[in-house]
């Protein structure tokens, strides 16, 4: 299945299954894409507006990033999809092959790989959205919380699809160099996430 462009329903009803694919890495994928969407919009209800005129330029190029951000998540579905394949495929060698050790470890550092780059792309996200709320529509604003909420949950649930399989490496010296970077992500833009929700929420109480 295109995963990318299925119907929400059969997204959501493989999710369910018993099928190894998709799981949390394509789940964060999709919802770290709509969070982007989300910020996207407040850019979208900002341009052409004359209250705005001064930083439109500014949207306009945050715009097209956006763009390119959710077409990279949305691919990152069908990537994480079979960077899993080499790692289901291992655990099916019997124990007593020689080789399964290492074929293990190979694979495992490959199925590291794309919920990291989903990582990287939420920061970038995040980045983002943090312009638009501060300075796009304020009749929109609360889609840019949203969306700093949607894309923290996605950051979130990437990392543990990594530590998943650091937890596993033979390769103690790449796990937590790997660790680290997740870690630190975590703590930086999940933090920002946090003061785009709650400045969004505060204005709402002033």
């Amino acid at each position: 299945m295109d995963f990318a462009n299925a119907s929400c329903t059969e997204f959501v009803t493989v999710l369910a299954s018993n099928a190894p694919v998709p799981g949390g890495g394509g789940a964060s994928a999709l919802v770290a894409a709509i969070g982007t969407a989300l910020g996207n919009m407040v850019g979208s209800l900002t341009v052409g507006k004359k209250k705005y005129a001064d930083v439109e330029a500014e949207i306009l190029a945050l715009k097209a990033k956006c763009d390119q951000l959710q077409k990279d998540l949305l691919a990152q579905i069908a990537a994480d999809a079979e960077g899993f394949a080499p790692l289901a495929k291992a655990y099916g060698i019997p124990k007593d092959d020689p080789n399964r050790e290492q074929i293990l470890e190979d694979a495992t550092l490959v199925a590291c790989q794309v919920p990291m780059k989903i990582m990287e792309l939420c920061c970038e996200a995040i980045d983002a959205i943090a312009v638009f709320a501060e300075k796009g529509s304020r009749l929109a604003v609360s889609d840019a919380g949203c969306g700093a909420a949607c894309v923290k949950g996605a950051l979130q649930a990437a990392s543990l699809n990594v530590f998943i399989n650091t937890k596993t490496l033979k390769n103690r010296e790449k796990a937590e160099e790997m660790n680290r970077k997740c870690l630190g992500m975590l703590e930086t833009y999940g933090a920002k996430a946090d003061g785009i929700f709650e400045s969004v929420k505060a204005g709402f109480f002033q």
